[in-house]
């Protein structure tokens, strides 16, 4: 369900609301005329799913991990929180944020539509709007995570979480071992988008290498 692999099986899209049609129309058109290019949309929207999106959420993570008082916040009011770092959004949703520990593995996904905590984690990914992920994440987790890399132990308890229009979902991932030396800035670029939807966990510094 990552990287290049399609494990979305037959998938029939669904229909495009109003303004997916026409924002799908005038793309067309800019590239019939030649103003742009099908790699520029591409590269722009992996830009904002991968990297520009996902780098607040990082964010937030990364001072729940190096201050506890804010990560109680965080945990309590996950909205209010994420607010004092100035990520807002017009969804008008809460954002609960979920924390990953040792024994407990949390996994985030919208099984009617794709319902995203798009102030810290940007533009959802392709997987995750998926027929396959939406249907097999919350009846077969495990197996879903086996095929991102990810291979929990059986003692660890998986829960998965629905998000839905009034509530969105955020995962605080489990602090990788070795990282204790680390200031907040460093800390950032070790989190993922997809440890904070919970299909992947974070890698120290030596392991991402």
């Amino acid at each position: 369900m990552s990287g290049n692999h399609d494990h979305s099986g037959e998938h029939h899209p669904e229909p495009l609301s109003y303004a997916e049609a026409r924002t799908k129309a005038i793309e067309s058109l800019l590239i019939e005329k030649g103003l742009l290019s099908t790699d520029a949309i591409d590269a722009r929207v992996q830009a904002y799913e991968q990297d520009i999106g996902p780098l607040n959420g990082a964010r937030v993570v990364a001072r729940a991990w190096t201050d506890d008082e804010y990560r109680k916040r965080l945990l309590k009011d996950g909205t209010s929180a994420i607010g004092e770092m100035g990520f807002f959004g017009a969804q008008g949703a809460e954002i609960v944020v979920l924390e990953n520990t040792p024994d407990v593995h949390n996994v985030v996904v919208c099984t009617l539509c794709s319902c995203y905590p798009w102030p810290v984690l940007g533009l959802p990914p392709r997987w995750y709007k998926s027929d396959a992920y939406r249907a097999r994440a919350v009846i077969e987790p495990r197996a879903v995570l086996k095929e991102f890399g990810l291979n929990l132990d059986e003692s660890v308890e998986v829960r998965v979480w629905d998000s839905n229009s009034d509530i969105r979902y955020m995962v605080l991932p489990e602090r990788p071992d070795g990282t204790d030396d680390l200031c907040e800035d460093d800390l950032v670029k070790l989190v993922t988008r997809d440890s904070m939807i919970g299909v992947a966990k974070v890698k120290s510094t030596a392991a991402a290498m």
